[in-house]
């Protein structure tokens, strides 16, 4: 390899870093929002130490807010995918109990992206 060919290397290695940070911020949420079905249910401070319980379609789900971060702690579904999902502390991240139509969605500052995107 040539001078030239690692300079294109090592530029091509600097704007994929730069694009990086700069496209896929990850800001920290400061409020958790719990919908059911399709009216937002209420909306929390993620600073402060809760749990939750929701009321969906199927039963009871409960929430756990804690140290800046939420998750589903227990749903009434059967795969219990919502609870598989973990906690979530980054603004934009969304987790969805579908059977029982309760979603969380973490809000900061800005939205990095649109949650329906993926």
């Amino acid at each position: 390899m040539r001078t030239g060919d690692w300079l294109i290397l090592m530029m091509s290695a600097v704007a994929v870093f730069y694009l990086f940070h700069s496209l896929w911020s990850n800001t920290h949420a400061t409020k958790v929002q719990i919908r059911i079905g399709d009216h937002i249910h209420a909306t929390y401070d993620l600073h402060l130490t809760r749990h939750v319980k929701v009321h969906g379609t199927m039963g009871d789900a409960v929430i756990h807010i804690a140290d800046g971060k939420a998750r589903f702690a227990q749903s009434p579904c059967h795969n219990q995918y919502c609870v598989h999902q973990g906690w979530l502390s980054r603004s934009g991240q969304a987790a969805v109990c579908m059977p029982n139509q309760i979603s969380l969605e973490l809000i900061g500052d800005s939205k990095p992206f649109d949650t329906l995107n993926y």
